[in-house]
């Protein structure tokens, strides 16, 4: 039997991971090393991995901004990649012109990063990642178009495609959504002083974390499961979601805490939150309250989720603690 790493002429194959020193990358990168692929590694070169690991001393590192360069998506091409995978693909015209740069290659795969996000309100849950999507916002819009697109291309024209959407990502350096739905830190620190906080409508909305070490293994297992991938959207998230109470609940657990926690109308909660920035990134998570399906995962791609939900966050509250963002008092 051929090893599936390697090509029929005998050589590593060559895997472009791009936005490779990012939460997904930087557990990505090593696994992909520790597999036998040859990886080159893209960035904008602005920041190192999250996660230390030796094997970055065996990847070839390129910077480039695909923001600022018009030819990025030919200068991919140019490595002449077994597998891309696209870790930081934002708009529409970006996968159009990734998937028409990468059809005169030698492309085997590609793999694009979308996000659950590309769902806007469910009617059945847990949701299917493959169901019709209303997304309700510019992101969730051009990730769920970039989708479209490229299932007509694997349909139509047989584009190595296969489309991964991770949920509200996690893990030990990373600024996380909190119990009220946004990425103001301040909430853990009131609740590990013992105060009060209040949660929109009765706390019933949910959060659907996943630490990004499970996602990272998400796209390594469609690698390795090519055939079963290709053309097939995934969710990569955890087993369970989890609702904003429960989540309260969880942390004042991890805090000794004796739980104080309000519940007050979205009219009253916006108030008491007094900030547009943050309502807005609460609305956009609630209004989705997601619980997305990882049973088309597990039965094509053999994923299982290494952290449950409450485990993510507590590895991301324990980073908060360890770096001083969170101050334990007593």
């Amino acid at each position: 039997m051929k090893n599936k790493y390697v090509r029929s002429g005998g050589d590593e194959m060559k895997v472009v991971v791009i936005g490779a020193c990012g939460h997904i990358g930087s557990y990505l990168v090593p696994k992909l090393v520790k597999g036998g692929y040859e990886v080159v590694a893209v960035s904008r070169g602005k920041s190192r991995p999250y996660v230390k690991d030796p094997s970055w001393s065996r990847v070839e590192h390129v910077y480039s901004d695909r923001t600022k360069e018009t030819d990025f998506a030919d200068k991919i091409a140019a490595m002449d990649a077994d597998i891309v995978v696209d870790l930081i693909n934002f708009h529409i015209k970006d996968t159009e012109a990734m998937t028409e740069a990468l059809k005169e290659t030698r492309l085997s795969h590609y793999l694009f990063c979308s996000s659950i996000w590309a769902h806007g309100r469910a009617e059945l849950l847990p949701a299917d990642p493959n169901s019709l999507k209303e997304p309700l916002d510019d992101y969730g819009i051009n990730k769920f178009q970039s989708e479209c697109y490229l299932k007509q291309q694997f349909r139509e024209n047989g584009f190595p495609a296969t489309i991964i959407m991770p949920g509200q990502i996690s893990g030990p350096g990373w600024t996380i959504i909190n119990p009220l739905g946004n990425t103001d830190t301040g909430v853990f620190q009131r609740i590990a002083d013992g105060e009060e906080i209040c949660l929109p409508n009765f706390g019933m909305e949910t959060l659907h974390h996943v630490h990004a070490d499970d996602v990272a293994q998400m796209f390594y297992k469609a690698i390795t499961h090519r055939n079963a991938a290709l053309g097939e959207s995934f969710h990569a998230v955890a087993s369970e979601s989890m609702t904003l109470y429960g989540y309260a609940l969880a942390m004042y657990r991890y805090f000794n805490r004796e739980p104080k926690i309000r519940f007050l109308s979205w009219e009253k909660w916006c108030e008491y939150v007094g900030n547009d920035d943050l309502i807005d990134h609460t609305y956009y998570h609630i209004a989705r309250s997601g619980q997305y399906s990882i049973e088309n995962a597990k039965r094509l791609l053999e994923y299982a989720p290494k952290y449950t939900t409450l485990e993510t966050v507590e590895c991301a509250v324990e980073s908060y603690v360890q770096r001083g963002s969170i101050v334990i008092h007593g």
